[in-house]
């Protein structure tokens, strides 16, 4: 990379004005593609935001400083602009849990009907558009959801609601190819694109996400053709390493679940990706699929050139409470025992923190994060499973209290279905060795209810399972910062309204997030004490991210449609709009 480039950064973060050097490098911003080594070293480019969840490690760390814990009281927002996305969403409609991506001033972002903009935002006090490219998703029959973009060269790669994927020239916001990726199943369930795609290496990573009814998949494109080059299901077929984990005599493994709905890491020393994966179906009934239900519920490891299972590791066997673990998982190096160990970070969505190996998935510690947990007494401390885990059993027990099989009556359960952080983007500050999550908090109430199949060859039977009755308690939003050496919890803030967005932490001393009644907060770092906030007035599921032009650091932040959930504050219109703060 040019030296101007890094001389930018440098001073950035010390607040010295270099109007020359900023001006010359944004000259320089169409001869720069967004090349493999630039996404390797995404976190030397602090002035940008090169990926959804920030770098590889999808650590959403950022190196600026300018704004901190002493000034931020100070960020106003400098500009807002109105994008397209909200047409036929309604007030409940699921729309954009994104955030724009940054080159050297210009930003790039999509809303929930994959239509993707292209912004000069380089004045630092009003953003234009260079253009729009809309690939004409059909409204009637799609669902309006997206969790963002990736940038690979001189393309931006996004996934459409219609299962296709495209790829648009950044310059010319021409589309350059068009690809349908997704399939209608033999019982006649959509597959659907709901992570974001992840740029590897001359290839572009899609996952299927419509895990409650299909089978989930990760799949590799070429990055300059679309043309598929591998394909991963999560859910093996009969005689597939894995098969023997699902017993069941209603070939349950079809409609199995496994969806990849959040967007996974990448280890360039490995060539490993690493994604998580979703809860096996019937949700919410066991003894429907007898056995561990390999691989949902896990973390799995995949090599980029061959899409080959290289590792994996299962967090729940067998799971009945919708604890599907998709959420993000955090790359970095930890001091353990003292020994430096390449570690995978996780908040499970089943309440604890888990660290595993990055070498091959072998659980490394744990403990719980959220508030409130009854479903187990505890982790293994060898193996990271459940301490009731009993591998000869095809159904497994747990804690029974909390745990509805069949004919059971209302049993409690903690952590709420939600989780405490299902798919939010957690974050990682390298420095202080400390973790954040939000989400939510609380627990709920199930029955034992059967699931229903049409026969030996699958198929689910939805119209003759047993009624299922639910309800939720204590339920609340929670931002959890977790101490990675110590194995603990640092610090725990709540909110009445739980969090749909996700978390980005900085050099300043701040953790961003936003909420969704309308809320831009910043908080303390190491305490989570609440420092700052400024309400847009719609509500807010895309994380904030942070950027530089020149020597000024700004916070962006994308609005949504809210959650499909009830939610306290009822009362806000959804609008899709990107809004800049900067300080005065």
């Amino acid at each position: 990379m040019p030296n101007c480039i890094g001389n930018i950064t440098f001073t950035a973060l010390l607040g010295v004005s270099l109007t020359a050097l900023a001006a010359s490098a944004q000259a320089a911003e169409y001869k720069m593609t967004v090349n493999r080594d630039r996404l390797i070293n995404a976190q030397n480019e602090p002035q940008n935001w090169l990926m959804m969840n920030g770098d590889y490690g999808s650590t959403r760390y950022s190196k600026l400083a300018q704004i901190n814990r002493d000034n931020v009281k100070n960020l106003r927002m400098v500009w807002a602009l109105a994008l397209r996305g909200m047409q036929d969403v309604g007030q409940n409609g699921p729309e954009n849990e994104v955030n724009p991506l940054i080159d050297n001033g210009f930003m790039y972002t999509v809303d929930g009907w994959g239509t993707v903009y292209k912004i000069d935002a380089r004045s630092g006090d009003h953003g234009e558009f260079v253009w729009i490219a809309d690939p004409g998703v059909k409204h009637e029959g799609n669902i309006p959801r997206t969790r963002g973009i990736a940038l690979w060269e001189d393309l931006v790669i996004a996934n459409l609601p219609d299962g296709r994927v495209i790829a648009i020239n950044r310059d010319s916001g021409e589309i350059v190819w068009d690809k349908k990726v997704t399939a209608v199943d033999e019982f006649g369930s959509r597959e659907k694109l709901y992570a974001a795609p992840l740029a590897v290496d001359g290839k572009v990573l899609v996952a299927n996400g419509a895990g409650d009814a299909t089978r989930g998949w990760l799949a590799a494109l070429d990055a300059r053709t679309g043309k598929e080059l591998w394909r991963w299901y999560a859910i093996p077929k009969p005689g597939d390493p894995g098969s023997e984990t699902w017993k069941d005599k209603t070939s349950a493994w079809k409609t199995g679940g496994g969806g990849l709905w959040q967007t996974g890491s990448y280890d360039p020393a490995t060539r490993l990706t690493i994604w998580g994966t979703g809860n096996p179906v019937p949700q919410y009934d066991p003894q429907a699929r007898p056995g561990d239900n390999l691989y949902t519920n896990s973390v799995v490891a995949l090599d980029i050139d061959t899409g080959k299972l290289v590792w994996y590791y299962q967090y729940l066997p067998n799971d009945s409470w919708d604890y599907d673990e998709v959420g993000i998982h955090l790359l970095y190096d930890a001091n353990i025992n003292g020994e430096m160990r390449k570690v995978v970070g996780h908040f499970a969505r089943n309440g604890f923190y888990y660290a595993l190996d990055r070498n091959n998935g072998s659980f490394v510690k744990g403990s719980q994060y959220v508030n409130d947990l009854n479903w187990t007494k505890g982790l293994d401390p060898k193996t990271g499973k459940p301490l009731e885990y009993d591998p000869a059993l095809d159904v497994q027990r747990y804690v029974q209290e909390a745990r509805s099989l069949r004919g059971d009556p209302m049993k409690r359960t903690c952590p709420t279905w939600h989780g405490g952080v299902a798919y939010q983007p957690t974050a990682y500050n390298p420095v202080k060795h400390i973790a954040y999550g939000v989400g939510a908090e609380g627990c709920f109430s199930q029955n034992g209810a059967a699931a229903a199949f049409k026969g030996p060859n699958g198929g689910l039977d939805r119209a003759r399972n047993e009624k299922r009755s639910y309800t939720s308690d204590l339920y609340y939003g929670a931002i959890s910062a977790y101490d990675t050496v110590s194995n603990k919890i640092l610090a725990k803030t709540v909110t009445d309204i739980e969090i749909r967005s996700g978390v980005t932490a900085t050099a300043g001393g701040l953790v961003l997030t936003g909420l969704q009644d309308g809320w831009v907060v910043a908080y303390d770092d190491e305490k989570l004490q609440q420092l700052w906030r400024f309400n847009v007035g719609t509500p807010l599921k895309g994380s904030p991210v942070t950027y530089a032009i020149g020597p000024k650091q700004y916070v962006a932040v994308q609005g949504s449609g809210r959650h499909v959930h009830p939610i306290k504050y009822d009362n806000l219109e959804t609008s899709s709009y990107l809004f800049v703060f900067a300080l005065d």
